[in-house]
């Protein structure tokens, strides 16, 4: 059962010694992250239009986080957690962390990172703000379409993005696309930013912007901004598409 941020890395807490870096697997970045080893630790952040879903910190004029807010509904700040820490002492990060679940100390019904960090920070510790020269949210369908879609810009002249087992008939791909091993393609336009698992099977369709899964198939369908689950099945009209796997939409 998920239990929030903290109970998770704590989960993990056997490797939570020494200098420690925590890394959220919904988030992908691109920088040339440098440890400022003068403070306790780095919580990278990024600007973002909307701050309400994501964990928010206040800076002072030196760089220094003054506040951690999770999920603010009315406005704090809008520079995001994005999922990236560094903590000079891992010891010291699990014992706040236990702390939280020792006293049942709940944020929006979870045991929360920024709690345990807010708690370390009104002890003494100095955070300091990180930045990223990319960032991509994988946190719902349509980030992670947009993410999908970022990534085969930075890949678009990898050769080996498309397999050399694809199978085509009377079809067209327009890069950038990820084409796994053993996918079926007939009478049907793919692309552009389109990621395709093994075993796929698309017949008399379009699909575009979308992540499709291993094992899908897909007759007669325009599919766009889409991602579908595994061994999914999608057929006869056009679709804005969140399927989990083993699902029939149609």
């Amino acid at each position: 059962m998920a239990l929030g941020t903290a109970h998770a890395i704590l989960c993990a807490e056997s490797a939570l010694s020494g200098r420690a870096i925590v890394a959220f697997a919904d988030t992908l970045f691109r920088a040339d992250l440098k440890l400022d080893t003068d403070c306790d630790g780095v919580i990278w952040v990024n600007k973002v239009e909307d701050p309400k879903p994501f964990g928010v910190v206040k800076l002072d004029d030196k760089g220094i986080i003054t506040e951690f807010v999770e999920k603010p509904q009315t406005f704090v700040s809008d520079l995001a957690i994005i999922g990236i820490y560094y903590f000079a002492d891992g010891e010291r990060l699990r014992t706040e962390m236990q702390f939280l679940i020792d006293n049942k100390i709940m944020d929006k019904g979870e045991y929360q990172l920024t709690n345990a960090m807010e708690n370390m920070k009104q002890k003494g510790a100095r955070f300091k703000a990180g930045a990223v020269d990319v960032w991509m949210d994988c946190g719902n369908k349509n980030a992670m379409v947009d993410t999908n879609t970022k990534v085969l810009g930075f890949l678009k002249d990898d050769k080996s993005l498309v397999s050399p087992k694809l199978k085509t008939v009377n079809s067209v791909i327009i890069p950038p696309c990820f084409i796994g091993d053993d996918v079926t393609v007939t009478n049907s336009v793919v692309g552009p930013n389109v990621s395709i698992e093994k075993g796929t099977s698309i017949t008399d369709s379009v699909v575009r912007n979308s992540i499709l899964r291993g094992g899908v198939r897909v007759q007669d369908a325009v599919i766009d901004n889409s991602m579908v689950g595994e061994r999914a099945v999608v057929t006869g009209r056009a679709m804005d598409l969140s399927l989990s796997d083993d699902s029939t939409a149609g």
